[in-house]
This record gives C-alpha cells, sequence and structure tokens, in this order.
C-alpha cells in the first residue's frame, strides 16, 4: 500500500470513529511524524479528504476537521433519499432473492442488548449494502452512494446510540430486504423512504448541535 494510501485510509477511520472530531487540527509536521510517512504522501491524503468533504484548508498550513450541522445532514439525506430508494427499485429487479431473504432473517434475528452486538449490527448493515450495490450493478450509482456512506458513518458516530431506535432500524432493514426478496419494487422503495426518514430525525434529535427546529 502507498504511504498516502495508507495515511489516507488511518485518518478517514479516525475521522469517521470520532478520534479526529470536527475542528481538530491536523498539522502537517504533527500528522507526517505520528503517521510515518512524508509531507508529500501526507499532503495527497488530506487533499483527498478534502475532495470527500471530510477535511477543510483554513489556510494554506492549517487543515482542519470539517464541522457536520444540521444543514449539513439535512442535505445528505436529501442525496441519501434519490440514491437509496432508486437503488432499492433497481435491486428489486435484478437482486437475488435468496440472498436478500437471508439478510432479512439476519435482521429479524438481530439481537441489540450489548455493546458488541451493535458493532455487528452495524456489520450487517454493511452486509445489507454491499449486496445492494452487487444487485444494481450500476457503477456509477454504486460510486455516488459510497461517497454518502463515507459521511453517513461519521453522523452515526456523532449521534448518541438510541437502542429504540437500532431497534426500529432493525426493523425497517428487515422489511426492506423482505421487498427486495419477493421483487417488489414499489414496497422496497416505499420502504427504504420510510427508513430514511425515520434515521434523518433520529439524527436531527442526537447531533448535538441540532436546533429545536431540526427536531421536529
Amino acid at each position: 500500500m502507498r504511504a498516502s494510501d495508507r495515511a489516507y485510509a488511518t485518518l478517514l477511520r479516525e475521522i469517521q470513529d470520532g478520534i479526529l472530531p470536527p475542528g481538530a487540527v491536523l498539522a502537517e509536521v504533527e500528522q507526517s511524524t505520528r503517521l510515518g510517512v512524508s509531507r508529500t504522501p501526507l499532503r495527497e491524503a488530506l487533499g483527498r479528504l478534502a475532495a470527500d468533504g471530510l477535511v477543510v484548508q483554513q489556510s494554506p498550513r492549517v487543515t482542519v476537521v470539517a464541522a457536520i450541522d444540521t444543514a449539513d445532514i439535512r442535505a445528505l439525506f436529501e442525496v441519501r433519499r434519490a440514491l437509496e430508494e432508486t437503488a432499492a427499485r433497481l435491486a428489486a429487479e435484478r437482486g437475488d432473492a435468496a440472498t436478500f431473504a437471508e439478510l432479512a432473517r439476519r435482521f429479524g434475528d438481530a439481537d441489540l442488548t450489548g455493546s458488541g452486538d451493535v458493532e455487528d449490527y452495524y456489520g450487517l448493515i454493511a452486509r445489507f449494502d454491499r449486496q445492494l450495490d452487487d444487485a444494481v450493478a450500476n457503477e456509477f450509482l454504486t460510486a455516488a452512494l459510497r461517497n454518502v456512506r463515507t459521511h453517513l458513518v461519521r453522523v452515526r458516530r456523532l449521534a448518541r446510540d438510541n437502542p429504540d431506535r437500532l431497534a426500529a432500524s432493525a426493523a425497517e432493514h428487515r422489511l426492506i430486504a423482505s421487498a427486495l426478496a419477493a421483487r417488489d419494487a414499489d414496497l422496497a422503495a416505499h420502504a427504504t423512504h420510510v427508513h430514511l426518514h425515520n434515521a434523518l430525525q433520529s439524527a436531527l434529535a442526537n447531533i448535538p448541535d441540532s436546533s429545536p427546529e431540526g427536531t421536529s
């Protein structure tokens, strides 16, 4: 793996996990030393993160982790809704029914009582996303979805884990997967729409800088 790829992967993970929170300064000398790379690959990594919208350049030598506010979250979900509802319709037509039936069963059996179980659940969502992408078989659409998901990981980590919301999310994913298994494109798109509406409301309610208007 190239030094710039290694630096990018490490910084991306740390931003998504909240180790590098919004506003954290990414000083070139400090980060180069910490990551064990020279300044040129570090700058390449920071450039990729800037293109992702995860960091911003405050001055020629100062890069900081980008903030997330309610306007960003709303805009992200506008794009997510358009992409994922389209993907659901296509996957219902093109996907393997047995694969999604198995995922529906897994979502129905999801146990979210422990911290490790929550991580397993996020892993199940990642598996669902991969299968959805494979079923859609449209690289332009899935590339756009990958970019959106990069930011969604960050939103999820910034929001507080809500057991009731996680349980509701599992039920919503089960319905989507069941609709895909039944090749019901309308139901798959509608179930996706409902899931994203509920996910948006939960995100707005739990992000620390959300305003009362955003939680209505």
